[in-house]
């Protein structure tokens, strides 16, 4: 009695047993009204994670209170004098520098923030679901934004309650609040390039000291580069920081600026351009 052998039957095309495996989604593919509203549903769970962590907002809410105490009332009278006036003369040179170091500040919670999500396994879930890799940073940087603005508005009332003057108009404070955030979203992807480099929150934080430290006090922030030494007048001129200075301040109390914000804007401009795709491209391939 013969037997039949009867062939196993091939796996339909695309089943689950032979389907290769696909990516979750394809950035490409989503539109901008998708990317939006997933921005807007992240920066929405940034926000919630501030909520049960209001202990997160005690820098905002302090930093510009203690820096404008401090310099004002420490060094407000000899960097004043040499200003050809007072410690009011030195206030009003102050704080318009301090608004260009508020973004500096915040943007190291930034990385220090992308490095305590990926430790604790978040970014490894958002890169699962149908969404833009690069809304999940955005998200992070509109959060991180209006922290910042929460910053500048304390310190404005900080500078205004200590004798601050606006030497030009409303529109030009608006205007260097404007340029203050645009300098700083582009300063918070490197600081995102740094958070996914790491490996630790704590490295984060003493590498954005390192950058931080040369660049706010080698700068005319807190004093005219007139009083430095040559070489250091030399590094000021070229720094960033000192740009962004003279622009915020001749936006508040009047003087050129042109010069000034439009170099400012081609930092952030250079900065975002390179930072910000090797963010993605990091965020991405990051174990």
């Amino acid at each position: 009695m013969s037997t039949t052998t009867t062939a196993p039957t091939p796996a339909p095309t695309g089943s689950a047993d032979t389907a290769p495996a696909r990516p979750v989604a394809e950035e490409g593919r989503i539109g901008l009204r998708a990317n939006l509203r997933h921005i807007g549903a992240l920066a929405r769970r940034n926000l919630l994670q501030i909520k049960k962590d209001p202990e997160s907002m005690f820098d905002v809410l302090l930093m510009p209170v203690i820096f404008t105490l401090l310099f004002v009332y420490v060094f407000g009278g000899s960097v004043g004098g040499s200003l050809g006036g007072n410690r009011q003369d030195y206030l009003n040179y102050l704080v318009p520098g301090l608004m260009a170091m508020m973004g500096m500040n915040i943007a190291m919670a930034v990385g220090t923030g992308v490095n305590d999500d990926f430790r604790k396994g978040v970014m490894d879930r958002f890169r699962t679901m149908p969404i833009a890799r690069s809304s999940v940073l955005i998200a992070k940087i509109v959060v991180e934004l209006g922290r910042m603005m929460v910053a500048i508005v304390i310190l404005l009332a900080m500078g205004f309650a200590l004798g601050m003057t606006l030497g030009t108009s409303v529109l030009g404070l608006l205007g260097a609040v404007a340029l203050s955030a645009v300098f700083g979203a582009a300063i918070m992807w490197i600081f995102i390039v740094l958070g996914l480099a790491m490996k630790t929150a704590q490295s984060v934080q003493g590498m954005g000291m390192l950058v931080l430290m040369p660049l706010q006090f080698g700068s005319s922030i807190f004093a005219p580069p007139t009083t430095m030494p040559g070489w250091l007048q030399t590094f000021t001129d070229y720094n960033p920081l000192s740009n962004l200075a003279d622009a915020v301040r001749g936006l508040m109390m009047g003087g050129p600026v042109a010069d000034s914000v439009w170099v400012t804007l081609a930092w952030a401009a250079a900065i975002t351009v390179v930072m910000a795709p090797l963010a993605v491209s990091k965020f991405r391939k990051k174990a």
